[in-house]
């Protein structure tokens, strides 16, 4: 289902490294925290100029992520201690790394065209690419640094792009469509990042939490693409989606996994739940988080985790190697994600409204 108002796109032919690329164009801006107000769809923003070793991509397709939300509320900022939809007020400080200079461009999830290059750079014009979000740029003194797209730099909920030419991916093999491509790094990224980080492996059991979600559902296919036996949590309404995703078992949110079961869990919920969620660990096995939409202030025992040898692992980092190999899954068409709903980029309003209802399974994606 395609939401689209009558929008006018510029005319743009590719041919021989070159293309026409207008001063100004569509995108959504952020002019700080709060609601869906802070939210200004504009046709007057300048497009970026190409600096040495940058490209300028035309964006086809820009996935739609709780991280946008969770920005746009302030979210992460440690003065918050509910979910994401009870943040109530404003805050200053609520980017991943802080404050945000604003406005800024949100959208962390990209495939677009390659349209211009600055000098030193190899990539040609026409070459369809994608990003990571968190994009890794580790410092002498911080190896897992990095910036995510989005928020410290401007993303994908515009016509144009500028990336770094080292940090971007090529898909030009893929036999996924732009919407698809546009729907993966950040969900899929994350779920491979949280996998690879828990040593997930053939024949584990493994309990993802919120398995409809973007992140989730991801985590569920690759879960099972490393065969391992899955088992989603996840609202009754969409337990079938989550078992046609491959699981072997579906337990409903809220519901007490059983304890000492799982090798690993993936989880972006938190809340309440999280020490049955440890509990439900065997001795030996990692907890591997990303999200905390449940809420991110969590009761622990701490002996339930050291004295049954339980890791856990925090997960926003991920180095570009990593990634690398997710990418590799996408090229070949391995993993394809679930989409429910297309919209056009003025309707963000909506897409968001719609993602926070939770009504709707995978992943919602903006044309530009």
């Amino acid at each position: 289902m395609i939401e689209r108002s009558c929008l006018v796109f510029e005319s743009r032919e590719l041919g021989e490294g070159e293309t026409m690329i207008p001063k100004t164009m569509r995108a959504v801006v952020l002019t700080g925290h709060g609601g869906p107000e802070k939210l200004q769809f504009r046709d007057d923003v300048p497009v970026p100029d190409v600096g040495p070793g940058q490209v300028l991509v035309r964006v086809h397709a820009a996935g739609v992520n709780n991280t946008d939300i969770n920005t746009r509320v302030g979210w992460y900022s440690s003065d918050v201690i509910s979910a994401t939809a009870d943040v109530a007020g404003t805050v200053d400080v609520g980017g991943w790394d802080g404050a945000l200079q604003f406005p800024r461009i949100q959208g962390g999830d990209l495939c677009g065209t390659i349209v211009a290059v600055g000098d030193g750079v190899s990539w040609s014009a026409g070459t369809r690419v994608t990003s990571q979000i968190n994009i890794p740029r580790p410092t002498e003194d911080n190896k897992v640094s990095f910036i995510a797209l989005g928020s410290e730099i401007d993303g994908a909920f515009a016509q144009y792009c500028l990336l770094e030419a080292t940090e971007i991916f090529d898909v030009s093999i893929s036999p996924l469509s732009d919407v698809e491509v546009a729907a993966m790094p950040c969900a899929y990224g994350t779920a491979w990042n949280l996998l690879m980080r828990s040593g997930v492996t053939f024949g584990d059991r493994v309990l993802v939490t919120g398995a409809s979600g973007g992140v989730g559902l991801a985590a569920v296919q690759l879960a099972v693409y490393l065969g391992a036996v899955v088992t989603g949590q996840a609202s009754s309404t969409k337990a079938d989606v989550v078992r046609k995703m491959g699981a072997s078992d579906v337990i409903s949110r809220g519901e007490t996994p059983h304890i000492e079961l799982y090798d690993a869990v993936i989880d972006v919920v938190g809340g309440q739940l999280w020490p049955d969620i440890i509990r439900a660990i065997k001795p030996g096995g990692n907890y591997a988080v990303s999200g905390a939409i449940a809420g991110p202030i969590v009761k622990a025992d701490l002996r339930e985790i050291y004295l049954r040898d339980i890791t856990l692992h925090g997960c926003s980092f991920s180095p570009r190697n990593v990634f690398a190999k997710f990418v590799d899954l996408l090229n070949l068409g391995t993993i394809r994600p679930l989409i429910s709903r297309v919209y056009s980029l003025d309707s963000i309003g909506r897409a968001q409204e719609d993602f926070m209802s939770k009504t709707l399974p995978g992943k919602l994606v903006l044309i530009p």
